[in-house]
Order: structure tokens, then sequence, then C-alpha cells
């Protein structure tokens, strides 16, 4: 399947920056990764989509974004992480929640989320990350990007998300659009852009026509002229590792994981121990003498400090 895209402008007046991402393949490969029903893939499909446009708005190569959103709904909360790049994962608590449509015939992602907190985290690479949270306005993930900024950053700003889910449960068309007012915005751009707003309120659709990220940015900024930086390439990427899994069970200490694997051995169990990735669902098996030497390892270096 090809990359995703996300292009990247700003207006010619310097009034406000666009993106514009077609995620489907990224959402196509979260279905697949977490087997979700088209409710939760349209929540999961939504909150990805806002983190990769927002990743690409970070400073340095280093840093990431995590968009956490914790509900009191059947989904129980929805996470994604991008980076710098704007490459993305993530993955829904409750992949099966599977409630009744919307009366407009739409997935109900409100009514799965429920009502909550939506947290942004930045890391920087250095010191404590920057925690933004802010109660969820709708639960719809679009409308609460947009009020995030307005009331945690004080930056006004258009987010259109959209998510398609085809009769085989596959993504048929993915994407988003966000507009963000710079600093001493011109009045007739600001009501320009007021005025475009409601031609993205199907972002899904206009992709499923077949409509580029141009030709959506065109739409978005009718009657504005704007410059195009560069469109990036971005998908799912899950940076996993079998190390990472390593450090999570030296975390727990010797006494637990020895507990862990008497407990195992007196169920009757294999006394292995397997680590699962909740982004990609990557799976990685420790014997119960891979963790022995693990430990031994682990507290012969700490002796030798």
């Amino acid at each position: 399947m090809q990359k995703a895209k996300i292009l990247r402008g700003m207006t010619s007046d310097g009034s406000a920056r666009i993106l514009v991402i077609n995620s489907t393949s990224i959402v196509d490969d979260a279905i697949r990764i977490h087997n979700t029903t088209p409710t939760a893939s349209a929540a999961l499909g939504r909150t990805l989509t806002a983190a990769s446009l927002m990743g690409t708005m970070l400073g340095e190569e280093n840093d990431t974004i995590s968009l956490s959103i914790r509900g009191d709904g059947p989904a129980g909360g929805v996470l994604a992480s991008a980076d710098y790049f704007g490459n993305v994962k993530g993955y829904i608590i409750n992949p099966d929640v599977d409630i009744p449509k919307k009366s407009n015939g739409k997935l109900d992602v409100s009514g799965a989320i429920g009502h909550g907190k939506l947290n942004i985290i930045r890391s920087m690479g250095t010191g404590e990350p920057y925690v933004g949270t802010v109660d969820l306005v709708s639960g719809e993930i679009a409308e609460d990007i947009a009020a995030y900024y307005a009331n945690s950053e004080q930056i006004p700003t258009v987010c259109a998300l959209g998510v398609l889910v085809d009769v085989d449960y596959s993504c048929r068309a993915a994407g988003g659009v966000l507009i963000q007012l710079l600093p001493f915005a011109a009045p007739e751009t600001v009501d320009a852009i007021e005025a475009n707003v409601p031609a993205l309120s199907n972002v899904s659709r206009l992709f499923d026509s077949g409509m580029s990220n141009k030709e959506i940015a065109d739409l978005a900024l009718s009657g504005i002229e704007y410059d195009v930086f560069d469109e990036l390439e971005v998908g799912y990427v899950c940076d996993c590792s079998r190390e990472r899994s390593e450090k999570v069970l030296l975390s727990l200490g010797r006494e637990e994981l020895e507990n862990l694997i008497r407990e195992k051995k007196d169920a009757g169990e294999s006394p292995d121990i397997e680590m699962s990735c909740h982004f990609c669902d990557k799976k990685y098996n420790f014997t119960e003498a891979e963790i022995l030497k693990l430990i031994e390892e682990a507290e012969s270096k700490k002796g030798k400090k």
C-alpha cells in the first residue's frame, strides 16, 4: 500500500498555515493490526490522523507528541503517538466496541468515547514532558483538538477529521485538515477561512471522491492565495523492540519476576513470559533461562557502578 502523504502550506500573507493528510493507508494498517469494529476504527483512525498532523509541527527531530483520550464510554480510551516526521502509532482500549449508528447513519464516535479528558503530551527529549489537558467537548475528536488549541495554547484552529469504513471493515478513505491562524492574521483571511469551513464537514468523502491533498487545500483556502511548502510521506510505524521489552521486564525487579515464574509453574503452565506490544501486537517471548540471565546481567552491571 502507498504511504500516507501530508501537504504543508501557508497563506501568502502569513495569516495561517494548513496541513492536509490522506491517512487512508495509516488507518487501514491500524484496522488490520488491532482488528477493530467500524466504530473503533473511526475513533482510532481520527486520533491517529490528528496525531500525525500535529507531529509535523514539532520543533526538533527527537520530539514526539501523544494524544490520550480517556472517556467514560465503551471505547475505554484511545492513544496515538507521532514523531517529528509525522509517523504515527496507536491503539484503542476496546477494539470491539460496537454501538448503534447515529440517526444520520454516521458512526457514533462520540457515543463510544463518552465524556472525559483529552491529554496532549509533548516529549522534547530533555526534562519533563509538557502535558496539556482539556475536557472533551464532543468526543468526536476533531472538535476536541480545536478546543485544545483554543483553550490551552490560544491558537484559533480549524480541524476536520474523517474515516470511511468499507463493507469489508477495511478503511475506504481517511484524512484530515488542520488550519491554524498565526499572530496578526489579516481579518479578511480569517473571514474567508471561516466561510470555507462548511466545505470540510465530510472530509473522508472528499478523499473517497478522489480529491488530492492539494485539491482539498484549495477547497479549504478558496479565495485565499497560499504556498505549498512540501508534501511528506508518513506511515503507521512502531519502534518496539526486544531490547525495550527486556527493560520493561527488568523494571519489575527480581522478586516480582521470580514470583511470576513460580506461580506459572505451580499452575502447571510454561514459565515463559510473553510480552506483547500494544501498538503493533508484535510478541516477544522470554524463557525462564533468558529472564534469569537478564536479571543476573542487570545486577552485575549495577554492582560495577
